[in-house]
C-alpha cells in the first residue's frame, strides 16, 4: 500500500544514460530499472545516447527497444563526449523530471528514490553524492580538481558534490535552449535556469564490467573546458596577475633609482634579466588566457553543433535516420 500512495504522488520519469562502450552492461541497467521504476511511477522511460563507441553497443540498445517498449536510443555521428550526449538526451526527453546515470552499473537504480525525495522538498537540482568513492588516488585527485573548476563555473556551494548521477525538472531545459556549442557541461547549464540545489549522499557500487572512459585527462579537459568556456575566472586571474607584477615592477624601480642616487652604475644584469623574464611570462600567460577566450568565441560563431545523431530507435522499435 505504501509502494502505490508514494507512485502516484510522483511526477513522470525519464531515465537518460549515455553509452560508451557500454554493452556488457547495458542489458543488467535496464533489467534493474524495469523493477525500479514501475514502483516510483506509472510513467517512464529510458534514452539511451551511444557515443559513438567502439564496441556493439548500438546492436545492443537496438534489441532492448524491441524488449523493453518503454527504451528509446540515438547513436551519434562521432563520439563528442559524456556531456553532449546527455544534452542529447534531454531535449528528447518526454516526462516530467529527468534522472540521468552512467552506465556501467555504479548507480544503482533503486536509489533514484532517495533523489526523488529530496526533490519533492522544493530543490529543482539534486545530486546523488557518492558515500565513498571507488576509483583510484589520482582519479578522485582528479576529479576533485574538477569540482573545483566547476565550482567556480556554476557559482553554487553544491558544485563540489556534483555527480553524474543526477535528478531534475525537465522544464530546465527551457534556459539552454538555444543552447549550440562542442563545448558542453550540463551542470553549468542547469544554472542557467535555477540556483535551487541540494545532494543527498548515495551508494556507489564498485564497476564490475569494463573499464572506466574516464580518464585523469579527460577530466583535466573538462575542468579546463569549463573554466574558460564558461567563467571568467581566468580572466580574473590574468588580471590580478598583471597587478601583483606592475607592483613589484614598481618597487624594482624605485629600488633602481636609490641605488643611482649613490652610486654611477647599478651592477645586476643577470637580477634585470630576471625581472625582464617575470613579465614577459606573465604578458604571454595573459595573452594565452585571452587566446583561449577568443577560441571559444570563434567555435561557436561557427555555430559547431554540440551533437549530431546518426539513427534513432523509438518506441516502435523501428531504426531510422534522425536529422540533428
Amino acid at each position: 500500500m505504501d509502494s502505490i500512495i508514494a507512485k502516484t504522488d510522483q511526477t513522470s520519469l525519464s531515465v537518460i544514460i549515455p553509452v560508451y562502450n557500454g554493452a556488457l552492461s547495458l542489458r543488467d541497467l535496464t533489467a534493474q530499472l524495469a523493477v525500479t521504476l514501475p514502483i516510483l511511477t506509472d510513467q517512464y522511460e529510458i534514452i539511451f545516447v551511444e557515443d559513438d563507441g567502439k564496441d556493439n553497443s548500438w546492436q545492443v540498445i537496438g534489441e532492448l527497444a524491441a524488449e523493453y517498449p518503454f527504451v528509446r536510443g540515438f547513436k551519434h555521428m562521432r563520439n563528442y563526449g559524456q556531456h553532449n550526449a546527455l544534452l542529447r538526451g534531454i531535449r528528447h526527453a518526454q516526462y516530467d523530471v529527468i534522472v540521468t546515470m552512467d552506465d556501467d552499473l555504479q548507480h544503482p537504480p533503486e536509489e533514484i528514490r532517495k533523489l526523488l525525495d529530496k526533490l519533492a522538498e522544493g530543490y529543482d537540482v539534486i545530486y546523488g553524492t557518492p558515500q565513498r568513492e571507488q576509483h583510484g588516488f589520482l582519479r578522485d585527485m582528479a576529479s576533485q580538481v574538477t569540482k573545483i573548476a566547476l565550482q567556480s563555473a556554476m557559482g553554487v556551494d553544491v558544485a563540489r558534490n556534483v555527480s553524474a548521477f543526477r535528478i531534475f525538472h525537465t522544464r530546465l531545459r527551457d534556459a539552454f535552449a538555444h543552447y549550440e556549442s562542442p563545448f558542453v557541461s550540463i551542470d553549468v547549464l542547469l544554472t542557467w535556469g535555477t540556483t535551487r540545489f541540494a545532494a543527498v549522499p548515495v551508494r556507489h557500487d564498485i564497476r564490475r564490467l569494463g573499464v572506466s572512459n574516464y580518464t585523469i585527462r579527460k577530466l583535466i579537459i573538462h575542468a579546463l573546458n569549463m573554466m574558460t568556456g564558461f567563467s571568467t575566472l581566468p580572466l580574473q586571474i590574468a588580471s590580478l596577475l598583471g597587478f601583483v607584477l606592475t607592483i613589484f615592477g614598481v618597487l624594482i624601480f624605485i629600488y633602481v633609482i636609490g641605488r643611482l642616487l649613490f652610486e654611477p652604475s647599478v651592477p645586476g644584469f643577470p637580477f634585470l634579466a630576471s625581472i625582464i623574464a617575470i613579465f614577459s611570462g606573465a604578458q604571454l600567460l595573459a595573452l594565452g588566457i585571452i587566446g583561449e577566450y577568443l577560441s571559444r568565441m570563434y567555435v561557436r560563431i561557427m555555430g559547431r553543433p554540440s551533437s549530431v545523431v546518426r539513427e534513432s530507435v523509438d518506441e516502435k522499435h523501428q531504426v531510422k535516420e534522425t536529422v540533428p
